[in-house]
């Protein structure tokens, strides 16, 4: 098993990135309704930009290997805070259904950032830019 170790921590990053990236990115292209969504959580609009900066960032971080794990340490701050923010909702006036799907969309947040914190304990891999960096500098000690 320890032969896979490489190539399921490669495919670990491309997994948990993938998310991070598209969304971070994805807030670009409505501005306006971002800073609405970020304001909905009780924080002021602006606070989008630090968002944008740690999703997307943080994701291309995670993905290529790099600074991994302070990247996956922020994902998963990010994970545990905005989950609280905006998807937990235990009783807030909503129906059962919607209730449901937001404290669903919680613990998925809460799972994820188990998944940045495995990531921290076990590091980035072979195939990643740390590893690349690591062996670069090793070479010209």
């Amino acid at each position: 098993m320890k032969n896979l170790n490489a190539p399921l921590l490669l495919l670990a990053r491309i997994l948990l990135s993938y998310m991070f990236i598209t969304a971070g990115f994805g807030k670009l292209g409505d501005i306006q309704g971002s800073m609405a969504y970020t304001a909905s959580g009780g924080i002021p609009g602006f606070m989008v930009f630090p968002a944008i900066a740690i999703e997307a960032l943080g994701g291309l971080a995670v993905l290529v290997g790099f600074q991994t794990r302070w990247a996956a340490l922020a994902l998963a701050v990010f994970c545990v805070v905005t989950g609280y923010l905006f998807h937990y909702v235990p009783a807030q006036g909503l129906t059962g259904m919607e209730q449901m799907g937001q404290m669903i969309n919680f613990q998925k947040n809460i799972t994820i950032a188990g998944g940045f914190l495995a990531l921290i304990a076990a590091g980035a891999g072979a195939f990643s830019v740390d590893a690349f960096l690591g062996r670069s500098r090793a070479a010209r000690a």
